[in-house]
This record gives structure tokens, C-alpha cells and sequence, in this order.
């Protein structure tokens, strides 16, 4: 039985169709009633096959009793809402799932985590899933990590202000290019990860078929929506009151903009990246399409 921890979000839900359609009997972690519901519905996040397990991750009795169930575990921290310190709220339920591994004798675990990933404090992401990974590496499991580049979901709500405005928004300058990844893709690298031989480990970096600008994204839009779609950056030292705009607290707004800040001055690379299939191109086609472009 394979446990999926963030098994309804865009990763997740993608790794989790990954492995029913492979015959792979999972189990979905949500602390949300309606989802378990809804399990096996058309428009629900949980695939026809799947199980669901009730349980809050900061209830570490109930989430160690649901892995306890399972043989190999997907470990996404679950992202803390954007009004609340959201660094202390996700370091807090790292906490609790590392503590809920103690004693479990699961044959694996795959844990998501992020390019960049490095030992720093409020700067989103990037700091809590370094350490993350080094709680992993302390404990005895066997485990591998993804190093996902930057979701190309992170856009999924330009499509809005694209449509009815005609530009996207972004932080990074519009010619920046960086690395991005579809979530099908990690999906996909994620299910293999998952049913390949315990011991077969690793650190694996995940990026698409090539890097990626703003403007490469309003590119894209303005191809799917049939209209012209432009950049509008936000300055940098209007990170912060930027992200408070967008409904983040002043700690999440601090840390996302350290986060986009350590970003931009000091971009990653991998020298042997997975790379997924999907092009930019595609996955806003998709996007536009589904949403009713």
C-alpha cells in the first residue's frame, strides 16, 4: 500500500492517477472531509480506486496509526495558508511527520522538495525543505528526493488577469528564465520513484524540457487566449507589499520575497536534470482549455 501525504494537490493528484492506472493499491491523506466524499467523483482530486485516510498532520498518533497501513510513503509538506506565518506553520508539520515516522517500518519513502532548497531561515521553501531533507537523512527509511523546479501551476492564476486584462504579474523580471516543471511530469517521476526497488535511492533534480521566462509565459497565454498578453513586474522593493496584496501576513510576505529575492540573484541549475515532457506551451493550452478559454 502506497500513502500519499499532499495527494490532492497538483503533484499528488497527479502521482496518485500515476499509480492506480498501474494497479498500485494507494491510500490519500486529507484532513478535509468533503474530499474523502468526493473520492472517485469526475471532478474530484482522488482517483476512482483510491482509498482515503482521515487524519490533520499535526495529529501525529492519527497520522502515524494511517502509515502505519502502508509500505512506501509520498511525503509533500502540505503549504500553510498565506495569511498565517507561514514558515512557522510548515516547519511545525515537518515536525509532525517526521516524529510520525518514528518506529514505522515503511520500505521507502519519496519526499517532494524544491531547486534551491539550502540551509536558511525564512525564506520560504527553500529553508524548510532543506531541512526536511535532513530530517530524512537522519532517520532509517531509505528514502529519495525530488528537487522540483518551479511549478509551472505557480501561473495557473495568471490565467485570470490574462483573459480579462491582458497581462500576467510576476515578481522575476521578463526575461528572466529559469527552470519549470509540469505537474503531470513530477507525477510521473514520482510513481516510478515509488514502485522502483526499496533501496534503489537517490536525489533527483526535475525540471521540463527547457527553461523558461515571464514573458515565454505570456507568450504562451496570449497563443491559447488569442489575444495580445504582456509582463507586469513588480518592482523589488515592492515584493513584500505585493504579496501582503495577494492576502499573504507580513511574515509570509517577508519570506516569500526573501525567497523570490535568493531566486532571482542566485539562480539554480542542475547539470543532470529528469526532465518531463510537457513544454510550457502545452501545459497553459491545457490550463486555458480546461478553464473554458
Amino acid at each position: 500500500m502506497h500513502i500519499i501525504l499532499g495527494g490532492t494537490g497538483h503533484v499528488g493528484s497527479a502521482l496518485s492517477r500515476r499509480l492506480v492506472e498501474a494497479g498500485e493499491p494507494i491510500t490519500i491523506v486529507t484532513h478535509d472531509p468533503k474530499k474523502a466524499h468526493k473520492a472517485g467523483k469526475a471532478a474530484s482530486s482522488v482517483p476512482q480506486g483510491a482509498q482515503v485516510a482521515l487524519a490533520d498532520v499535526h495529529d501525529v498518533a492519527a497520522l502515524r496509526k494511517v502509515l502505519q497501513q502502508g509500505s512506501r510513503l509520498f511525503l509533500l509538506n502540505p503549504s500553510a495558508a498565506p495569511a498565517t506565518d507561514t514558515d512557522a506553520e510548515e516547519r511545525a508539520t515537518v515536525r509532525s511527520i517526521i516524529e510520525a515516522l518514528q518506529g514505522l517500518r515503511l520500505e521507502k519513502i519519496v519526499a517532494e522538495s524544491t531547486y534551491g532548497a539550502q540551509p536558511v531561515q525564512r525564506a520560504g521553501d527553500l529553508g524548510i525543505l532543506y531541512d526536511m531533507e535532513k530530517a530524512l537523512e537522519a532517520q532509517p527509511i531509505p528514502f529519495s528526493v525530488i528537487r522540483a523546479a518551479y511549478y509551472m501551476s505557480n501561473w495557473d492564476a495568471a490565467l485570470k488577469t490574462a483573459r480579462e486584462e491582458g497581462v500576467i504579474d510576476s515578481m522575476f523580471p521578463a526575461d528572466f528564465k529559469l527552470p519549470m516543471v509540469a505537474p503531470q511530469d513530477l507525477g510521473e517521476l514520482a510513481a516510478r520513484l515509488m514502485t522502483e526497488p526499496a533501496k534503489k535511492t537517490g536525489l533527483f533534480y526535475a525540471e521540463g524540457p527547457e527553461k523558461y521566462s515571464p514573458g515565454d509565459v505570456a507568450a504562451a497565454f496570449s497563443e491559447a487566449l488569442g489575444k495580445p498578453v504582456s509582463v507586469r513586474v513588480t518592482p523589488r522593493e515592492q515584493w513584500e507589499e505585493g504579496f501582503k496584496a495577494l492576502g499573504f501576513s507580513p511574515a509570509a510576505a517577508k519570506s516569500y520575497a526573501e525567497m523570490t529575492r535568493l531566486t532571482l540573484d542566485h539562480p539554480y541549475s542542475a547539470d543532470a536534470p529528469v526532465r518531463g515532457r510537457t513544454s510550457l506551451r502545452a501545459y497553459v493550452q491545457a490550463l486555458a482549455g480546461r478553464q473554458g478559454a
